[in-house]
Order: structure tokens, then sequence, then C-alpha cells
């Protein structure tokens, strides 16, 4: 293998993280099933005083406008036979910085994307049986560095979310309106920080789940590759 096959594999491997924590992350941002399943888990529409059905039509139209060009939300909803505007300035700014953070998220996406089907492809079209080992080991690397990652992650999540929340917050941001008053801001009323916990035991799970699908495709590969030629 030359450094640049070298290089190429091990870029591959380190994508692998990066493209299936980043699917993981838009799966649960444009997922309705999530957002309703928190939304009765913390009795969202006792605390707030809407109904259901505005409470859907507030999470679609949170999804719609982390996917749209629009620079600042516009949801409107009916509270007690009334119009309500459900974000405050304050509120709108911090979704647009969160939007920023969504949209980084489809470009690691895409760009991890293209890279591990450009390796693959071009791997599978040598149809080498050594260039096809070395794509199913990369594969297998690639998902153990990410089950490592989840790992750290997971128990990060379960012995210490306050400070891991705090300090995503911190880095993420470089202002301070992600500090919300849950008595009168609807954003932290609709998604208290107990929805966020759940929300990224659902990432590290998803990211989890595709990671042991991917290795168990590579490795059985691999096993069956090994078998064979003992068999020969």
């Amino acid at each position: 293998m030359n450094i640049l096959s070298f290089i190429a594999k091990w870029v591959f491997v380190l994508c692998l993280p990066g493209l299936l924590l980043s699917t993981s992350f838009g799966l649960a941002f444009n997922s309705l099933a999530l957002y309703e399943y928190g939304f009765e888990k913390y009795s969202i529409s006792q605390k707030t005083g809407l109904a259901e059905n505005e409470l859907e039509k507030a999470a679609r139209g949170l999804i719609s406008y982390f996917n749209s060009p629009d620079e600042f939300i516009d949801v409107t909803l009916e509270k007690d036979g009334k119009p309500l505007t459900l974000f405050n300035r304050r509120e709108a700014i911090h979704l647009k910085d969160v939007k920023g953070l969504v949209w980084l998220d489809y470009r690691i996406l895409l760009g991890t994307l293209v890279y591990v089907l450009g390796y693959g492809g071009l791997t599978l079209f040598r149809q080498r049986g050594r260039h096809v080992r070395r794509l199913a080991g990369a594969a297998v690397w690639g998902s153990g560095l990410t089950l490592t990652a989840m790992l750290a992650l997971g128990l990060g999540t379960l012995v210490g979310f306050d400070r891991l929340f705090l300090q995503f917050h911190l880095i993420s941001f470089a202002n301070d309106f992600w500090q919300l008053d849950p008595a009168k801001d609807y954003l932290i009323m609709l998604f208290p920080q107990g929805f966020w916990y759940d929300a990224t035991l659902f990432i590290t799970l998803a990211t989890v789940g595709m990671a042991l699908i991917l290795a168990g495709v590579a490795g059985g590969h691999l096993w069956f590759r090994r078998n064979r030629a003992i068999l020969l």
C-alpha cells in the first residue's frame, strides 16, 4: 500500500463516524415523531396551554424553518381562541444560531457521504480481492471508532448530562441568547432539558445501530472470505 492509498483509507475511516453521527443528528432534528414524543412525555400541552394540534403545527414549523432559506422563524399558533406569535425576538435569534448548526451538520453529512461513496465506489470498481478486503477492514475500523465515540457520549450523557449540555452551549454559541426564561419563553417550555437528554440518547443509539449494521456487514464479508480461503 503506497502512502496515498494509506491516507485515503484512513480518511475513509475517519469520515465514517462523522457520516453516521451527522445522519443521526439530521434525523433527530427532522423527526416529527421525536418532537411529539417529547411533548407527550413532558406534558407540554398542559404546561403551555397549547392544544396538541397546535403543538404539532409548532413542530412542523420548526422542521420547515430548519430546512428553509428564511433567516428568522415565524410561527403563529392559536391559544385560547387568539393568535399567538410563538417565539419572541430572543428566541428567534437563538433559533437562527441553531439553524446554523443544523446546516453545518448537513454540510458534514454531504461531505463525508461524497467521500465515503467515492472511496467505496472506486474500491469496488477495481474489483480486486485485496482492495475489497481493505475496504471492509476500513469499514470495521470506522465502525469501531464510531462505537467508541458513542460509548463516551453515552456515558457522558448518563452520568453528567447537565454539565455536558452546558458545555455544548458555551462552545457552540457565541452569545447568551440560549439562556431563556422557562416562565415566559415558549422555546424552553416546548423543549425542556429532559427532551434534549432523550434526543441525545436517540442520536447516540441511532448512530450505534448504524455502526453495528455496518460492522456486521463488513465483518461478515471478512469472515466469509477468510473461511472460503481456508476451505479452498
